[in-house]
């Protein structure tokens, strides 16, 4: 029986669990196939089908008006009921309570009695007029009958038939039949259509109210970024901040939330609208809260800005149209208006645009200035450019060191006085003794007799860290850096921040990355105009504004590094800020460096006889290698950490940043490439002494040397 048993289907093991009779053909294993292809092909046509564009965009369209319904169904609903009982009082109530307003709490409680009680008169009235009702119904009824009898009685006698007396009552009876046999025949289709136009009525309700949550919306209203900013917007954006006093709070308002704003105003590139926060919810929460706010708003975190105006519990938001931010301003005026004056006086530097997009313009007289950042924000191109405007009053003289030194103020040769250029110690010990010259200067002038008129005298020091954090120590001993009374710079900045504004000898320092040990506290606190760029973190916003400003919404630490150079947050009296802030964002015009030249040779044809002392170091001077071997001396070998020390303390300027590969790739490149000993990287003197030899060997112009 066996024998006539053939295997029907061949399994990848080869052991047949299926048999046929013999004789009978068995499938081919294409045939076999078949099935499975066929559902992978309807399975791959189903998830087509669900997952198409047509059928998200049929999903969304049911979806949607769905909700139109279900939403129209539930406002109707709700002011159905709103109407017929005293919920909306009682909401109201509630809402007045949670925004701390009493006075409306209690006119609205006054109203919810008279609503009660005229409401209760209602109903006292409909019970007593029951049987007055059916009195009435009965009266007149037997009026109409009466009526119509006497009418027919005297068409009757009108008409010399007597039946015409019960012609009136006929006709009635006619046509109150006419009226049964109409109304059964709408009724049917009355019956049917008139759930369909009830439904059509709710979401026509639901439609208006915008019902229908996003995602059920067309492409092109889904993409809500660029969405002007409504009421409704603002209120939902605050309630879904995740505080959950506000949140309640604007449950329980019966204009959901919409007393809290003030008037949308247009504000520049963007609006700004005032907030009243009700009661239990601080303003720091809100601030706490920017991103996700702007985030509600379909706004980036940049685009939004939160600051606290006199009112008490209010934050005002400052809504920036989208991309608006990262669109470049317009020309400074300084290059567009080559007849531009200036007046150190009474005039104001046109220093840039604030965020409403109107001119922030910022008095420099007599206010001590600092600006810091982070590096590569913009910070010496913001401050050359208000350097440049005052340049355009030929009273005013400049004495200047920028401890940088790579030409940024270059253009100030001829311009003024003093013009130091360089990072090392020696650029620091003169820049030094150039602020203790506008000391000298300044106690010159406070002894003059009262009333001698003096020329304005500004001195800018760029790169103000550098002096901070100079190691140099003088001949008397006492140190140029630091923060101690015996420090010759710091206390220099201090004598002219104390006294130097009465006599018109100001001074502006710029700096980077601030910190307690290179921007030194009384120095900061000494700056009448504070400004600040991009910085890491908060509490370097308050070193660089004050514990006022950011309090009050300054947030510099916000700001996006990179993209938002030259933006500025600025906390001045010499520049106009809004009722109640306590700072203002300006984005600074950006004048590039060949541009800057030509304005300060405008300005070099007011002056005549500027003889100016320069200080510039040479860049290509710098000799890593021999550097190397300076700070190497006479040991015969030297660990590479102590190598990179010995280095900055040698030339702060140049190898204060340096790493190990910056080290290694110099050496390396010479042909002394450091080595371990004893597991620890070292550089061996004789190999920097026998690069240094070839070297020499090698370049003419070294053996003419």
């Amino acid at each position: 029986m066996t024998d006539n048993v053939v295997p029907l289907f061949k399994d990848p093991l080869n052991t047949p669990d299926t048999t046929a009779v013999a004789g009978v053909p068995a499938p081919d294993a294409s045939e076999t196939k078949r099935p499975v292809r066929v559902w992978r092909r309807t399975g791959r046509g189903l998830r087509a089908a669900v997952t198409s564009e047509r059928s998200r965009t049929a999903a969304r369209l049911v979806a949607r008006h769905g909700m139109y319904v279900l939403g129209g169904t539930r406002i109707t609903a709700k002011r159905t009921w709103d109407g017929r009982t005293a919920s909306r009082y009682e909401r109201m109530i509630r809402a007045a309570e949670a925004g701390g307003n009493f006075e409306e709490a209690k006119e609205w409680e006054d109203r919810l009695q008279r609503f009660r009680a005229g409401r209760h008169h209602r109903r006292m009235d409909l019970l007593r007029s029951a049987p007055d009702l059916a009195k009435s119904a009965a009266y007149g009824t037997g009026l109409a009958v009466g009526g119509l009898l006497l009418l027919g009685i005297v068409l009757a006698i009108a008409n010399k038939d007597i039946t015409w007396v019960i012609g009136p009552i006929s006709a009635v009876i006619e046509a109150i039949r006419w009226i049964v046999v109409v109304a059964t025949v709408v009724w049917g289709p009355a019956l049917t259509v008139g759930p369909w136009l009830a439904l059509l009525a709710l979401w026509g309700v639901g439609r208006r109210q915008q019902t229908a949550p996003q995602w059920t919306m067309p492409a092109q209203q889904r993409d809500d970024a660029g969405a002007p900013i409504t009421p409704s917007i603002v209120v939902t954006a605050l309630r879904d901040l995740g505080i959950a006093p506000l949140r309640n709070a604007i449950k329980e308002m019966g204009d959901v939330g919409a007393a809290m704003l003030g008037p949308i105003r247009i504000a520049g590139c963007g609006v700004e609208v005032d907030v009243t926060l009700p009661s239990g919810v601080s303003t720091a929460e809100v601030q706490g809260r920017r991103r996700k706010l702007a985030e509600n708003l379909a706004r980036h975190e940049h685009e939004v800005f939160i600051t606290l105006p006199t009112a008490a519990r209010t934050v005002r938001l400052w809504i920036a149209d989208p991309g608006a931010l990262d669109q470049p301003i317009g020309p400074s005026p300084l290059v567009t208006d080559e007849a531009m004056a200036a007046n150190y006086k009474t005039g104001k530097a046109p220093w840039g645009q604030d965020l409403r997009g109107d001119s922030a313009l910022t008095s420099l007289y007599q206010r001590m200035l600092l600006i810091t950042g982070l590096s590569n924000q913009g910070k010496t191109a913001a401050l050359r450019a208000l350097a440049l405007w005052l340049a355009l009053d030929k009273t005013v003289e400049f004495r200047i060191a920028d401890l940088k030194g790579v030409g940024d103020w270059a253009m100030f040769n001829g311009l003024a006085t003093t013009l130091i250029q360089g990072p090392t110690d020696e650029h620091v010990i003169d820049a030094t003794e150039m602020v203790e010259g506008m000391v000298a200067e300044m106690e010159r002038r406070i002894q003059a007799p009262p009333g001698t008129p003096f020329p304005p005298l500004v001195g800018i020091v760029d790169e103000a860290q550098v002096a901070f954090m100079c190691p140099a120590v003088g001949k008397d001993k006492r140190p140029y850096g630091g923060s101690k009374a015996t420090s010759r710079y710091f206390m220099a900045v201090r004598k002219i921040h104390n006294q130097g504004r009465a006599v018109d000898v100001i001074l502006w320092e710029g700096t980077q990355d601030p910190t307690d040990q290179n921007l030194p506290k009384l120095v900061r606190e000494g700056a009448h105009t504070r400004v600040s760029l991009a910085l890491g973190t908060e509490s370097q916003a308050r070193m660089a504004l004050g514990d006022k400003a950011v309090d009050g919404g300054a947030a510099p630490h916000l700001l996006r590094q990179g993209l938002d150079k030259g933006t500025v947050v600025v906390a001045s009296d010499g520049i106009t800020i809004p009722a109640g802030q306590a700072s203002i964002t300006v984005r600074t015009h950006y004048i590039d460096t060949d541009t800057a030249a030509l304005i300060a040779d405008r300005a070099k044809t007011l002056r005549t006889g500027v003889t100016t002392r320069s200080t510039v170091t040479t860049v290509e001077q710098l000799d890593p290698l021999a550097d190397i071997a300076t700070v190497i001396g006479d040991s015969p070998r030297m660990l590479t950490q102590e190598v990179l020390q010995k280095l900055a303390a040698l030339n702060p300027g140049e190898y204060r940043e340096w790493t190990f590969p910056d080290l290694k790739e110099v050496l390396e490149a010479a042909g002394a490439a450091p080595y371990k000993s004893d597991g620890r990287m070292t550089v061996s003197r004789n190999k920097v002494a026998a690069a240094l030899a070839a070297r020499t060997e090698s370049d003419p112009e070294s053996r003419a040397e």
